[in-house]
């Protein structure tokens, strides 16, 4: 399907996540600045991390309801303008503690902004779902790759400067929002019962447990791994820009083809499978290069889990798309929120690949969740794209 066979709503709300999730990435480039300026270890580092993805993890449940009642466009304008403002008092800021508080409630707004972007992108979709989602992922890959690229530029001058980028870019994609983005059809309203209620179908809380695992992983390379680099923050970005750009391709190009060939859950296994080992290859080499050429590799990884673990959260059971957005990105970002903290204490404490072994070892857990609990999608998968 083309770009041109989009709604208007879905490229708006698309370009609006790239720029959403430029704030992701533009933050990596420049922890091993912030932890020498502001004289904090590794582990309180990573609180950067955990505190966002917590808070975003139990907001998601929030957000889900919330969406219902006062309608998706508004609750993502709220949720943009929550990260402008966030944004821009962590530019200001000079402990690393007060980072971290101001980082949760960025999280805040990345919740309200994430759940109903992707219920607006199926929503308002005029063709396949799947083929929204891979547009939704495919800009947040985007966002996600040319993040650290920004944040490797400014950060060379400060690391205070990325986050005023940041929230810069919220105000434009705010007022883009407003003028561009139309609200899809209404869903029934629905409360935080409603979306926890969700976890009910068995489908979906394994496919959230299974999310919420791969997520650690995940987050163990993104969050972690800047620190080990031993690069400077324009070097750490590039590293970073190549691996967003992987991502993009596993979502957009990877994912599709191999989820027709095999089928979505089937394709699914296998990346969990290569992304546990390439896990594995990290812990067992502390060499830069080796390091930077796995991340970059990951991201094809990366890319088609994200893009088939929501096109399954989205699919897998007839709950209205808000709920089961907010109870999957609940799960999943609430379990990850606990990987930067455990790669901090486990890299300052046991060596600095360690890591990247448990971050494996959680993977395959996620692995053989899904190999066991296989029936639970068997009737679930989405219809595949019509189009190219």
């Amino acid at each position: 399907m083309g770009l041109r066979n989009f709604d208007p709503a879905v490229l708006a709300t698309a370009l609006a996540t790239f720029v959403s999730f430029l704030g992701i990435g533009i933050v990596d480039p420049i922890l091993p600045s912030i932890a020498r300026e502001l004289g904090a270890s590794h582990f309180m580092v990573m609180f950067l991390f955990t505190s966002y993805l917590l808070v975003m993890g139990i907001a998601n449940l929030v957000a889900g309801a919330l969406a219902t009642r006062i309608g998706s466009k508004n609750t993502m304008l709220l949720g943009i303008a929550t990260v402008a403002v966030f944004a821009g008092a962590c530019a200001l800021v000079s402990t690393i503690e007060s980072l971290a508080i101001l980082r949760g409630f960025w999280g805040l707004g990345n919740a309200l902004f994430t759940t109903t972007a992707l219920a607006i992108i199926v929503g308002v979709a005029g063709g396949s779902s799947e083929t929204a989602i891979t547009l939704y992922e495919a800009s947040l890959g985007f966002g996600i790759a040319c993040g650290p690229l920004l944040g490797g530029l400014l950060g060379a001058q400060s690391w205070r400067l990325p986050f005023a980028g940041t929230s810069i870019l919220m105000i434009i994609a705010f007022a883009f929002v407003v003028t561009t983005v139309t609200e899809p059809d209404a869903e029934r309203q629905q409360g935080i019962r409603d979306v926890v209620g969700t976890f009910r179908h068995t489908g979906v809380l394994t496919n959230a447990v299974i999310g919420m695992l791969y997520t650690f992983g995940f987050f163990t390379l993104l969050a972690y791994t800047p620190l080990v680099l031993g690069l400077g923050a324009l070097r750490i970005g590039l590293v970073f820009f190549a691996w967003g750009l992987f991502v993009i391709v596993g979502s957009a190009v990877l994912s599709p083809r191999l989820n027709r060939r095999f089928g979505t859950p089937e394709a699914t296994g296998g990346a969990l499978a290569v992304f546990a080992g390439i896990l594995c290859l990290m812990w067992l080499s502390s060499a830069t290069g080796v390091l930077s050429g796995l991340v970059i590799i990951a991201g094809l990884l990366c890319g088609m889990l994200n893009a088939n673990l929501s096109t399954l959260a989205m699919g897998i059971s007839s709950h209205s798309r808000s709920a089961a957005s907010g109870a999957f990105n609940s799960l999943r970002f609430t379990g990850g929120a606990f990987a930067p903290i455990t790669a901090g204490y486990l890299g300052q404490h046991y060596g600095a690949t360690v890591p990247y072994l448990l971050g494996a070892l959680v993977v395959g857990v996620g692995l053989v969740v899904l190999l066991g609990r296989f029936s639970a999608f068997r009737f679930s998968e989405p219809e595949p794209a019509t189009g190219h």
